[in-house]
């Protein structure tokens, strides 16, 4: 605990730090009067944006929970959802589709939701895990519109997605932090903070559902996500990797992690967005010259958040997101995920058939998930990990790489908040026996049916992936690019041109 006279110099630090920001860019007078309330108007603007209207902003319940035979972490079924086009008479065994919960042992009383999609394949395709950013957004969202097995027609049908990744994986989605999606707990002291224990209650979760599936157990195992997953997965990584070294119970056989237009090294990352909103004439000259004069500063503040805990890490929140704002400001009603688009009043994307299919009475009893809310985005979880949003991710990877663990990060070219300038520029900074070959090897084309479909930089375990045609949500965007990339990143032909399926065969 810092003593007085040290906290009194660091807040006044934190003063002269957000009044400096003040001086060079006026629209942080703004954010410091309301500072108490931004982080929560964000977290809703954004969850707007995507036409999404979840009736609590949090999953704390008070009765109404799932019921756990004695002595059992995990409860889980096998379903099938209503209305799927062209399912005929598909058994639930062998669609191989469950949901379930697991009680989370180091919790008050949290349990945490998961889907687990069986290979359309074969049982001996890697496993794969999904992890939605936000923060505080269920990876529902990716489910169901960007690698899912289904996509949800307007009719509330579903119909099978042609690209879904479960096509060559064992495919798992988890609700997580714990108050998003299904996830809930009765005690609101379960709401998490940061990655320490995001990445233990996942890496928990793992322990138990391999136990319950033990013939995957020894299946690859990939870690994947995007946007503030970013975060989470490096953490996540690590985690299992010392998990295994330690053998701490079940082996996880962690191949690799895939980040998707990723928040991972915020100091970095943040003073790109100046470059490349200018690069894609979102701002003008004068415009990037006055909000670059807030970079130093952020980059002292995510300094102090490093070196300094939770105060210091919500005040550089405030600083560095004053870089963002203040190009938004300019750029106008342009959609952040993808800006060759706009957005129209306060609608960005329209997610809302999610929430409407898996509110339906026939979907909530086939997935046995009782009265609980479905939280389709989280404010209160949004604002409980501010004190982790500007913490370096980065600084764990190096050591994995070195233990030959595959990293695959992957950007859509026309993403704002998380664009692909500052993504490659923290790949290329990162320090790691492999760094000075990383950087010297040439740029390749990405073919995919003929067609250069991104720009590809590899070198050992480490891949960068411009994705061409693609905003914030690659898979989504690009559905077949982003399905053969899985494949042939897993195969370990990522960089060689031709269809998996001809790769698969030649091998």
């Amino acid at each position: 605990m810092a003593k007085p006279k040290s906290l009194c110099l660091f807040s006044f630090s934190l003063i002269l730090l957000i009044s400096s920001c003040a001086a060079v860019y006026p629209v942080v007078d703004d954010l410091r009067v309301a500072r108490s309330s931004f982080p929560s108007l964000q977290a809703k603007k954004l969850i707007r944006e995507l036409n999404l209207f979840p009736k609590e902003d949090v999953n704390v319940v008070d009765e109404g929970r799932i019921s756990f035979p004695e002595g059992s972490k995990l409860v889980e079924k096998r379903f099938k959802f209503p209305d799927v086009e062209g399912l005929g008479g598909v058994s639930v065994e062998d669609l191989g589709h469950h949901a379930g919960y697991y009680k989370l042992p180091n919790s008050h009383d949290a349990r945490m939701f998961y889907f687990f999609f069986e290979s359309r394949n074969s049982k001996k395709d890697p496993v794969v895990i999904w992890l939605t950013g936000g923060p505080g957004c269920s990876s529902e969202l990716a489910l169901f519109y960007e690698n899912g097995p289904f996509t949800i027609a307007d009719n509330m049908s579903l119909v099978w997605n042609e690209f879904g990744w479960d096509k060559a994986s064992n495919l798992l989605y988890v609700d997580q932090p714990i108050g998003t999606g299904f996830s809930y707990s009765s005690d609101r002291r379960d709401i998490r903070h940061n990655e320490d224990e995001v990445s233990n209650d996942l890496y928990d979760f793992l322990q138990a559902f391999f136990a319950e599936h033990p013939e995957f157990a020894n299946n690859d195992f990939y870690i994947t996500g995007e946007s503030y997953a970013g975060h989470y997965i490096p953490a996540f990584a690590a985690r299992v990797h010392r998990g295994n070294k330690a053998k701490d119970g079940i082996l996880i056989n962690l191949k690799g992690f895939a980040i998707g237009n990723g928040l991972t090294d915020p100091a970095v990352q943040y003073k790109a967005y100046p470059d490349y909103a200018l690069d894609m004439g979102l701002i003008k000259e004068s415009d990037y010259k006055l909000i670059n004069k807030i970079v130093p500063i952020c980059e002292f503040a995510i300094k102090l958040c490093g070196t300094d805990g939770t105060i210091s890490c919500t005040a550089s929140y405030f600083v560095c997101n004053a870089i963002f704002s203040g190009i938004l400001a300019r750029a106008g009603d342009i959609n952040y995920y993808d800006i060759r688009k706009k957005c129209v009043g306060s609608l960005c994307y329209d997610f809302s058939n999610m929430e409407t299919f898996l509110n339906k009475k026939s979907v909530r009893d086939a997935l046995g998930v009782g009265n609980i809310d479905f939280v389709s985005c989280s404010p209160t979880v949004y604002q409980a990990m501010l004190v982790d949003w500007m913490r370096n991710l980065e600084v764990g990877i190096p050591a994995l790489l070195e233990d030959g663990i595959k990293l695959l990060i992957y950007a859509g070219e026309y993403d704002l908040i998380c664009n692909w300038l500052g993504n490659s520029r923290w790949v290329h900074a990162m320090e790691w026996s492999g760094q000075k070959e990383f950087v010297a090897s040439p740029e390749v084309p990405f073919v995919v049916d003929g067609s250069e479909a991104g720009v590809l930089k590899t070198h050992g375990p480490l891949g960068f992936l411009k994705v061409h045609d693609a905003g914030h949500m690659v898979p989504m965007d690009q559905p077949k690019a982003a399905l053969e990339m899985l494949k042939r990143w897993m195969n370990g032909s990522l960089a060689e041109g031709g269809s998996s399926e001809k790769l698969f065969a030649e091998m």
